[in-house]
């Protein structure tokens, strides 16, 4: 039974979240479109990785506000358990998204400077602080819909400018459409996951109710 309501409960989330996760992509898409086609690409790419390194914790600070708020708004569990939901959610999807698939298509498309570079341990003094963040504003503010469309959004971009960090000179229409392919699945499955299905995994429950208002959490109950 109860995990026939957590299944209820993550489709309700995904149908509610539905629209704010495909304006993000698709405006994210877009920037790629204008970056590539628009000829930006040589005088972007040699600040690609200070870029990268921009929206990253951006992406970590909303993950981590979005997978924490999530969590408090339906399992209404302890503190530490928020943070540590809300902490590995967003450095260990949020790096699965912006670094390694993102990484798996520079390889199968065999560009030519590509790497992993992992946010939480090549800039660890900016990523770890950026995830602290987003769970004490979660913890304070459960708000989740137009987090989430930010989060689709910035981790379109970080997802992008890793894969202009590893590109040459030349790109085949081929190697365009992959590198569209490699995006779209970087940032909606990941994104989705840690957002609504992660944090949910850790219902004990099904909740009295999935949508409309929430109470506001009190960890002593």
């Amino acid at each position: 039974m109860r995990e026939a309501g957590q299944l209820r409960l993550v489709l309700a989330e995904l149908s509610r979240h539905a629209p704010f996760t495909g304006f993000g992509a698709l405006t994210g898409i877009i920037f790629m479109v204008v970056i590539v086609w628009g000829d930006f690409l040589d005088p972007i790419s040699p600040h690609s990785e200070d870029i990268f390194y921009v929206l990253h914790p951006v992406h970590v600070a909303l993950s981590a506000l979005v997978t924490t708020a999530m969590y408090i708004r339906y399992a209404k569990g302890k503190m530490w358990v928020a943070i540590l939901v809300g902490y590995t959610g967003a450095l260990v999807i949020a790096t699965l998204s912006d670094s390694f698939v993102p990484y798996l298509g520079e390889t199968m498309l065999d560009l030519p400077n590509k790497g992993i570079h992992i946010g939480f341990i090549e800039k660890w003094w900016l990523v770890h602080p950026a995830a602290l963040l987003g769970i004490t504003i979660g913890c304070w503010k459960q708000t989740t819909r137009f987090p989430h469309s930010g989060h689709v959004l910035i981790s379109t971009w970080a997802s992008l400018f890793h894969v202009i960090m590893a590109l040459g000179e030349t790109l085949s229409w081929i190697q365009y459409l992959a590198i569209f392919s490699f995006l779209f699945v970087a940032v909606l499955i990941p994104c989705c996951v840690s957002d609504i299905v992660y944090p949910l995994l850790f219902v004990r429950r099904e909740p009295a109710r999935i949508a409309g208002p929430h109470k506001v959490w009190n960890p002593r109950k």
